[in-house]
């Protein structure tokens, strides 16, 4: 986290690239934030250089790419082994997904993708092979994402200090 809290444009910014990253240009969303083009630039350049945003990944439908299976593995492993653990993860073929739990038994959950079941069994094996202790797994039917769009408040209702810029900005 950065030294200084988002304001409300850096949170309505966040939201609106969560919308449509692709597609929002910095003009789109001075009209929705009711800034100029020029300082929501700069906003967005300031959000990537503190690491508040981390990259624009689109989202794919595996299936329709020809990658019908989707697999999630529960795993176990050391806690304090845990982050080298899912580094490892995401080298195994067909991994698209790592997630860290903060504690507990279940605490790396992996997602792979595959075009067979044997491919699966592949990943499975290469899984174990790093010391991980698969819990469950589950083949993944859906998955719905939706942006969050609770940074604050204040960003739903009516904008009280959206507008507001230091003079550097413009």
């Amino acid at each position: 986290m950065t030294d200084h809290p988002l304001d409300n444009l850096d949170r309505r910014i966040l939201h609106l690239l969560q919308l449509d990253a692709r597609g929002a240009s910095d003009t789109d969303i001075a009209a929705e934030t009711d800034v100029t083009g020029t300082t929501v630039h700069n906003r967005i350049e300031k959000l990537e250089d503190e690491g508040i945003i981390v990259g624009y990944n689109p989202e794919i439908n595996y299936e329709q790419a020809g990658y019908p299976m989707r697999v999630l593995f529960i795993c176990s492993t050391d806690l304090s082994d845990r982050s080298e653990m899912a580094e490892s993860a995401l080298e195994v073929r067909g991994v698209v997904n790592v997630r860290e739990m903060l504690s507990g038994e279940e605490n790396l959950h992996v997602e792979v993708v595959a075009e067979t079941t044997s491919e699966v069994k592949q990943s499975t094996e290469q899984l174990d092979g790093l010391g991980l202790r698969i819990v469950s797994s589950n083949i993944l039917a859906e998955e719905r994402i939706q942006p969050w769009n609770h940074f604050h408040q204040d960003i739903i209702g009516e904008p009280d200090t959206l507008s507001e810029t230091a003079p550097d900005e413009e």
